[in-house]
């Protein structure tokens, strides 16, 4: 994955000072380092049966909608409040420069079914635990989060304890 690596670019400052924003629009630009993360991503779940992929507003929607079409399933967008037009269902949670909340269609996940969930960034792990909230309110089933980057000297995993989580870069 090292490879892969070289298409992230930091950028100091971003959204606010003292933030170190991982840039991924070099890999999305590139076809064959999107298709190589595609199959990386995939690869962390062998054998895994899956019927809806959660993708975190908004970089998390890029590989999720890539990873959904590939695992025969379906899409499922998490996103911030008032971006989604029918009913939902809302979680708070914290991130490492404030707060927000989270929304997904009461009718996006059945009871019982298999869910990945997936996002570009790891940092303190409270917008993924948001997501698996949700998921868990539907009844869904949580097989895997997974991420492209793991921001580890935030310690988000923490908030994710008990469920496989997988990412393909740590930092």
């Amino acid at each position: 994955m090292k490879e892969l690596q070289k298409y992230i670019r930091d950028i100091a400052d971003f959204p606010k000072p003292g933030i170190i924003y991982k840039d991924i629009t070099p890999l999305l630009q590139n076809p064959g380092a999107t298709e190589r993360t595609t199959l990386a991503l995939l690869d962390f779940l062998r054998d895994s049966s899956i019927d809806k992929v959660v993708g975190i507003e908004s970089r998390g929607f890029f590989f999720a909608t890539l990873l959904a079409q590939r695992l025969g399933a379906g899409f499922v967008p998490v996103r911030k409040p008032g971006k989604l037009p029918f009913e939902t269902h809302r979680e708070s949670y914290s991130l490492e420069y404030g707060e927000d909340v989270l929304e997904v269609h009461v009718d996006a996940i059945q009871k019982g079914e298999k869910v990945l969930i997936h996002d570009d960034v790891l940092a303190t792990g409270g917008t993924a635990a948001a997501a698996c909230k949700l998921v868990e309110k539907m009844g869904g089933e949580i097989i895997q989060c997974n991420f492209l980057m793991d921001l580890a000297f935030l310690n988000g995993k923490e908030k994710l304890k008990g469920y496989e989580v997988t990412s393909l870069f740590t930092f």
